[in-house]
């Protein structure tokens, strides 16, 4: 690779830190910008090296908001483990599948997020004024990391910006809270795909670790600034990486 290419890559991996600190989604700057700079790299070895990659900001994320926001351990940690195996089954089967077949449905789902934001304007704003009930929390929390680590591992576009609205809807809980959950679920499902892509030799370890650095950065700059200015910097933020990962889905479909 040249001196550019690796500019490109490192500032995309900073950009992907950030965006993935806040709202999720980093997974859509980082893996076009790997293929564009490496056209004849397999996807497997595309997500691999972007799990390598942010993996290490995701756990720079929960650092960051463990210190400002009460995380339930309790719950989360197991189902970050639940999410960490079901994204190893789902990137086990990567190679099995058409993913031409699941990027309308992701983008429809994506539409459904952006149109449900903007018409429930107090989903994630503010605190329920019932929170659920323990068991209610559990059970929600295992089923979205069961089914989001599966999704992660198979495709991943979009993983931690559909946790984020899930915790918000299902939970009551507001977009930082449910951010601040979210990465620890995502870790687990980062570790779960990694695990297994660098057990099949498909993650370039001195790319992606290099990539790690600058993702660290950018994701510990996402969540302080997450926390700083609160749940309707992130509703905002959500609301635009949306918009932006529908058409970056489109263009890569039908472009």
């Amino acid at each position: 690779m040249t001196a550019g290419d690796w500019a490109v890559l490192l500032t995309a991996a900073a950009a992907a830190g950030w965006v993935d600190a806040v709202v999720g989604g980093g997974g859509l700057i980082v893996l076009p910008a790997l293929l564009v700079t490496m056209p004849s790299l397999a996807p497997q070895t595309a997500l691999g090296t972007n799990k390598s990659a942010a993996i290490a900001g995701t756990a720079a994320a929960v650092l960051t908001f463990s210190r400002r926001v009460p995380m339930r351990w309790r719950v989360l940690a197991p189902a970050g483990a639940l999410a960490a195996l079901t994204s190893a089954v789902g990137a086990s089967v990567v190679a099995f599948i058409d993913k031409s077949l699941f990027i309308p449905i992701v983008m429809a789902v994506l539409v459904g997020v952006a149109v449900f934001v903007t018409l429930r304007p107090q989903v994630g704003m503010v605190l329920a004024t019932h929170p659920p009930s323990r068991r209610r929390f559990a059970l929600v929390v295992g089923i979205v990391a069961g089914l989001l680590g599966f999704y992660d591992g198979l495709l991943g576009p979009g993983t931690g910006t559909f946790l984020i609205i899930a915790f918000a809807t299902l939970l009551g809980t507001d977009f930082v809270r449910s951010a601040a959950m979210s990465k620890v679920i995502n870790l687990g499902s980062n570790f779960g795909a990694l695990v297994y892509f660098a057990a099949t030799g498909h993650v370039l370890w001195s790319l992606g670790l290099a990539m790690a650095g600058l993702n660290i950065v950018g994701s510990v700059i996402g969540s302080r600034m997450a926390l700083r200015r609160g749940a309707g910097f992130v509703r905002i933020v959500l609301l635009v990486v949306v918009v932006v990962m529908v058409i970056r889905l489109g263009w890569q479909e039908f472009g």
